[in-house]
């Protein structure tokens, strides 16, 4: 026996007579990698869940653990690979194919146990499997699923919708139902005899049965089944106009929605037989069916009463008697939330015992303490930190300390030590919360893919352990793993997982290697390494590094002084894909979305300076070196892998150029148009026009780019773009901008304070009527 890192060759595979799909594909691919056979009995090796038997020589220890893989295989080629969770049998062949340092044959004739640091992770709110990118190109489910049990996660989410679009009512002009087709609800799936006739028979199953397939992919490789709803979301007035008195209540956004939209009165026992119907629905669709997060106050879904409503408190007449104070309508409006989660959680237990019902718990500031107190067991709660108390947290930028609202980002890597004692206090309730981080572009830098943070996200993830944390979620998930083959993160994510005393220095050289070989893993991992250290010093910028970026269309609308200069029919081309209600603010206005004040003029200078001094700065002399790599080798998988990564840095370039543009436009238009002299005018002017200049060659640069690479350097609609990503016209898009902004760039700065007042296309307000802003009194 030698630590050669020699192919590994077996004659025989087996698996147990009844076996679950996870063991069988599990033991399919350990056959594959050592060119053994299949059968269901003989000498070889075995691969099994534990549940089945514990191996003979498996260490005590192991007994006392939740969540672990066993690898023993013999000179003679028997043994057994034996896991807690059915993705980890998958995780421990891929091991064998992927990490010969750690398991050398030494180690394997010995046996070798690897307990898992958390025992519950998933991917959460899943771009591409799931959520807004599901109609990404190129996207392959299967290969997907693979990368996430190969990776270390236990769950998969699958309630995503089959077609690109969900079924909604809607009127003229309306945006709204956009925010139906991500965590859709039960609604869209199931229907009850309540709500039977609501929406096409034809249109529930196809979800249904797409949802089924999810699950079933995802239990071929191990992972257990999850959904992320939100709920309680709305039925549409054709319903209400039936049963007038289960109304709810209102939820909609009243800038986007132009129709009011309810929610059931959750606590009417009709309500709760309905849910608990639809819910066992579900379940009996997909009966290992685990847990589901219930996401709401938002996106068409909302809890009665609760003070986070768009408009505001407001619900059925079942729950709270009026004129009540705050404090006791905030009370009866926490308790009946844990009432509803009860009931689902009820309802799930008669076919699960172990069901999860989870509440992301961020929009509940004053209901926050009453939510709490009712849980317990297998009603729980999530956040991106354990001290969340609404939306609020502590944690700063690790550059800039008054560029808050962090938690959950890619720049989040540390834990409070109060988060452990808050966990701590939770579990001695009864209660063990799941925290949330991320581990890629979304809501970080959308559309971008294959971005490496592996240093940002091992410290993330190692805080999170040190914490004493063993239920997390990635949010966003891994998003097309196919398509970025030279990521790092995904790596970083199996070494946290079940190498965590491993330097992540290590496992970068390691995988380094055996993309490009021992001559150039050097060269990789600094660039790896470089690109964090510009990456660190990119400013939050409110809504834009989230799903801001596409839906504001930062990358094909005109960048020009005076938005409306650009004639309507010229803008449609993006306004219709955008989040644009003919009288929100962001349609004359990039520094605001709706009432929200995203960037100011003196925060604008800031960050286009800071992105100018610290981001720009590292960036250029990173793909001028990574340019002169590919270039000065010859055709080989390293010139491919460092391509790659150079046209990924590339792509971040463009985007966050782009993003810098805005921010500058915030700083010389909000400049002049509040400026009283005619020098200050003219200095604006003049520094708006530089970037100007700078945003068009930046847009020319990624129109190169979308052109010659071969990369998937960001996520496009295989089908057709909607607010959420960019389709694959996007290059037409993009040379349409740089035509509108050559054609506009001179118009004098304008926004137009009174958008907001602006009538329905189509309409006008009466005669003579002034729809300005009313002066100060």
């Amino acid at each position: 026996m030698s630590t050669t890192s020699a192919p590994l060759t077996l004659n025989l595979v087996n698996h147990p007579a009844s076996a679950e799909p996870a063991e069988i594909t599990a033991a399919a691919e350990l056959a594959k990698l050592t060119g053994a056979r299949t059968g269901p009995t003989g000498p070889g090796v075995s691969v099994a869940l534990a549940w089945r038997g514990l191996p003979a020589q498996l260490p005590a220890k192991a007994k006392e653990s939740t969540a672990w893989m066993w690898l023993r295989i013999a000179e003679d080629g028997t043994g057994e690979i034996c896991a807690t969770h059915g993705s980890f049998l998958f995780a421990a062949v891929r091991l064998l194919a992927t990490n010969p340092g750690d398991v050398t044959r030494e180690k394997l004739a010995a046996g070798l146990w690897l307990p898992a640091t958390f025992g519950w992770h998933r991917p959460h709110w899943d771009a591409c499997y799931t959520q807004y990118w599901r109609s990404a190109r190129k996207f392959e489910p299967e290969r997907y699923v693979a990368a996430l049990a190969e990776a270390g996660f236990t769950h998969c989410e699958v309630n995503g919708l089959q077609a690109h679009m969900p079924y909604e009512d809607s009127v003229a002009w309306e945006y709204y139902p956009q925010f139906y087709t991500y965590a859709p609800g039960f609604n869209h799936f199931v229907d009850t005899p309540l709500t039977q006739g609501i929406w096409p028979g034809h249109y529930l199953d196809a979800n249904l049965n797409h949802l089924k397939s999810l699950a079933d992919l995802g239990r071929r490789y191990g992972l257990k089944p999850g959904v992320c709803m939100f709920e309680p979301r709305t039925l549409p007035e054709r319903f209400f106009a039936k049963h007038p008195t289960l109304r709810g209540a209102r939820v909609d956004h009243p800038f986007r929605s132009r129709l009011p939209r309810y929610t059931l009165a959750q606590d009417h026992p009709i309500t709760q037989r309905h849910y608990r119907e639809a819910l066992q629905k579900v379940m009996r669709a997909v009966p290992d069916l685990s847990y589901m997060s219930v996401w709401t106050n938002d996106s068409g879904a909302g809890f009665e009463h609760t003070a986070s409503l768009y408009v505001g408190r407001n619900g059925g007449p079942y729950m709270i008697r009026e004129w009540r104070n705050h404090d006791k309508v905030a009370q009866a409006a926490g308790e009946s939330i844990v009432r509803y989660l009860k009931n689902l959680r009820t309802a799930a237990a008669e076919l699960n015992p172990d069901f999860d019902v989870i509440l992301r718990i961020e929009p509940f500031k004053v209901e926050h303490e009453h939510i709490k107190a009712g849980m317990g067991g297998h009603v729980t709660w999530e956040a991106p930190s354990l001290l969340v108390r609404g939306y609020d947290v502590p944690y700063a930028h690790p550059k800039y300390p008054e560029n808050r609202a962090i938690a959950g980002s890619l720049f989040h890597t540390t834990m409070d030590p109060k988060e452990k004692e808050t966990l701590t206090a939770s579990r001695a309730a009864g209660v063990d919360p799941i925290l949330h981080y991320s581990a890629s572009g979304v809501m970080n830098h959308e559309p971008l893919l294959g971005l490496p943070y592996p240093h940002l996200l091992h410290a993330k993830l190692m805080a999170m352990r040190e914490t004493g944390l063993n239920r997390i979620s990635a949010l966003g998930g891994l998003t097309n793993t196919a398509q970025a083959p030279y990521w790092p993160n995904p790596v970083v994510l199996r070494a946290a997982q079940f190498f965590p005393a491993k330097p992540v220095a290590q496992v970068l050289t390691e995988f380094a290697t055996t993309l490009v070989g021992p001559a150039h893993a050097a060269s990789l991992t600094t660039a790896w390494k470089e690109f964090e250290e510009a990456l660190v010093w990119q400013p939050l910028v409110g809504l834009y590094c989230a799903f801001g970026f596409c839906w504001q269309r930062t990358w094909d609308r005109p960048f020009v002084p005076d938005l409306e200069a650009v004639p309507a029919a010229e803008r449609e081309y993006y306004e219709r894909h955008g989040c644009f209600q003919h009288n929100n603010p962001s349609v004359v206005d990039l520094g605001k979305d709706v009432l929200f004040d995203l960037i100011t003029r003196e925060g604008g200078a800031k960050m286009a300076a800071d992105m100018d001094r610290h981001v720009l700065a590292r960036l250029h002399p990173l793909i001028a070196r990574l340019d002169a790599q590919v270039k000065g080798l010859a055709a080989s998988p390293a010139q491919v892998v460092l391509a790659d990564l150079r046209d990924r840095v590339r792509a971040y370039l463009h985007w966050v150029t782009s993003l810098r543009s805005i921010c500058a436009w915030c700083e010389c238009v909000y400049g002049y148009v509040g400026a009283t002299d005619e020098a200050t005018k003219d200095a604006c002017e003049q520094k708006l026009q530089s970037a100007i200049d700078l945003e068009l060659a930046n847009i020319r640069g990624l129109i190169e780019l979308l052109e010659t690479t071969t990369a998937e350097v960001l996520v496009l609609s295989g089908v057709a773009e909607n607010t959420f990503f960019y389709g694959e016209n996007l290059v037409v898009h993009l040379k349409t901008k740089l035509r509108l902004t050559e054609k506009y760039r001179h118009a004098k700065p304008r926004i137009d304070k009174d958008v907001m007042w602006r009538p329905t296309p189509g309409t006008s307000w009466p005669a003579g009527w002034d729809a300005t802003t009313p002066a100060a009194s």
